[in-house]
């Protein structure tokens, strides 16, 4: 009996944990299905603004550990345009911009380019045309670019370049967007 009642515990345990399990997977987004997948987060507390103007400018930096896989980082401006438009935020109200500098240059090198630095293709660039497509405005410190040979011919065409990032931060800051960085 006491064997018996083991055996039903763990059966139970395994069938709550797997049903936990299914209900807490990302799901993936409305916008870009193939990036940034996310929670669904039923009736939040803070509620969402779906009338307000959403203008964020992301400032990346950093870059993935393993450079086979894709930056999260990058990611990430997936996943708030996934959340926000499975929240009810009509994409049209909100303005993106992602500045990237610093190591995270690099994942905007064109494929033959990246695989001569990390000898594997570079697995951003569909999601930098994924994110391109639905609005979000790419820009390349042009520092960067210059201190990493990032130029226009070995960089995807979807970046612009600036200035510096500095500026373009700055330059979209006055203009009212939000800062969110990595």
């Amino acid at each position: 009996m006491k064997n018996y009642l083991q055996i039903l515990f763990v059966l139970s345990f395994i069938f709550v944990n797997s049903n936990t399990t299914a209900q807490n997977q990302p799901e993936p987004g409305m916008v870009i299905s193939e990036f940034g997948p996310s929670y669904n987060i039923e009736n939040p507390d803070y509620k969402t603004s779906l009338s307000q103007e959403f203008k964020v400018v992301f400032d990346i930096t950093e870059t993935s550990e393993d450079p086979s896989e894709i930056n999260k980082y990058i990611e990430t401006v997936a996943r708030f345009l996934n959340i926000h438009v499975k929240a009810g935020k009509p994409l049209n109200t909100m303005e993106i911009f992602v500045v990237i500098h610093g190591g995270a240059g690099q994942t905007l090198l064109k494929n033959d380019f990246y695989q001569e630095v990390y000898k594997t293709d570079n697995p951003n660039i569909a999601l930098f045309e994924a994110l391109s497509d639905n609005g979000v405005q790419i820009i390349l410190c042009g520092q960067t670019a210059m201190a990493r040979n990032i130029s226009e011919e070995r960089r995807i065409p979807q970046a612009q370049i600036s200035l510096s990032a500095m500026t373009a931060l700055v330059q979209l800051q006055n203009e009212g967007f939000r800062l969110i960085n990595f």
